[in-house]
């Protein structure tokens, strides 16, 4: 359905982010405070997708140059640009109306994340570095969100290795977007005049690298383990590890990380490391939680 393609659904995957206070406080069973994170999930999701419409209408002319992106419904000429400006109004107008309605905060929280992105769209994506370090804020506001619509308080280790690993993902596609150059000679991006193969794949490492640092120290962190009531966090760690690996592999081997959503969505491996980390936390925090009729 072109609708869904217009939306970008399968990018709402990156709004999970917003779960991830609730998930770290061991808090994901009590019901208010989860049904408002679902609601805040959906009008993120959908301002997420008003973003995408307004930076496709407005790239359009660069998407029918890329292999994959000139199959997007308006560098195709499937979804007319008018349309697309009258649905971005409605979804940005109806989700900042019900953000209020559910929390006056989360309201400003959205508001930051679009002007960002609005700003981003209109021109800084086209500065090395600073493209990834915004793309890399618009998740650490997820996760702010999620912790407003929680009521709960947001450890700043959470808020260093989502900014970290948001930055690591960026530099996965910016390969991608070199190989492409490498491959066809059309540069998709400004920004491309700032990277070259071997600094991304050294920064990837690097962020790899102080990501699994700091996600160690945070389940080791004394207030960590006094809160959530164990100090064998540390071992869900592994399976960290193993997802970071696994991305590398696709990002460095195989050649494969042009869109983090999509291999979310198709790789086996990805997804079973993200399983077992979950089921390791479930496991650990949510046990005697749990009770079996």
């Amino acid at each position: 359905m072109v609708l869904l393609k217009v939306l970008r659904i399968h990018q709402w995957t990156k709004n999970l982010f917003l779960f991830l206070p609730l998930f770290f406080a061991g808090a994901f069973l009590e019901w208010n405070p989860l049904l408002s994170c679902i609601l805040g999930f959906v009008l993120f999701s959908l301002t997420a997708s008003a973003v995408y419409i307004i930076n496709d209408i407005r790239d359009v002319e660069e998407d029918r140059l890329h292999p994959e992106k000139k199959h997007r419904p308006f560098a195709s000429g499937a979804w007319s640009m008018r349309s697309g400006q009258v649905l971005a109004a409605l979804l940005v107008g109806g989700s900042f109306a019900v953000a209020y309605w559910l929390q006056p905060n989360f309201l400003w929280v959205l508001l930051a994340y679009f002007a960002i992105n609005l700003a981003y769209s209109a021109g800084l994506k086209k500065v090395a570095l600073l493209d990834i370090t915004m793309i890399a804020t618009g998740f650490v506001l997820r996760v702010v969100a999620g912790g407003v619509l929680a009521v709960l308080p947001i450890s700043s280790w959470i808020i260093i290795m989502t900014f970290l690993l948001a930055l690591f993902l960026g530099l996965a596609k910016r390969r991608d977007d070199l190989l492409i150059l490498r491959d066809s000679g059309k540069k998709l991006r400004q920004s491309l005049d700032g990277y070259n193969l071997p600094f991304i794949q050294s920064a990837m490492v690097l962020m790899a690298g102080v990501v699994m640092v700091s996600y160690i120290m945070y389940t080791m962190s004394p207030e960590v383990i006094a809160r959530m009531g164990s100090d064998k966090l540390y071992i869900t760690g592994l399976f960290v590890l193993i997802g970071l690996l696994r991305y590398l592999q696709l990002t460095l081997v195989f050649e494969k990380s042009g869109n983090p959503s999509k291999i979310l969505l198709k790789d086996r491996g990805i997804q079973l490391s993200l399983l077992l980390w979950v089921l390791s936390f479930v496991v650990l925090l949510y046990a005697d939680s749990i009770v079996l009729p």
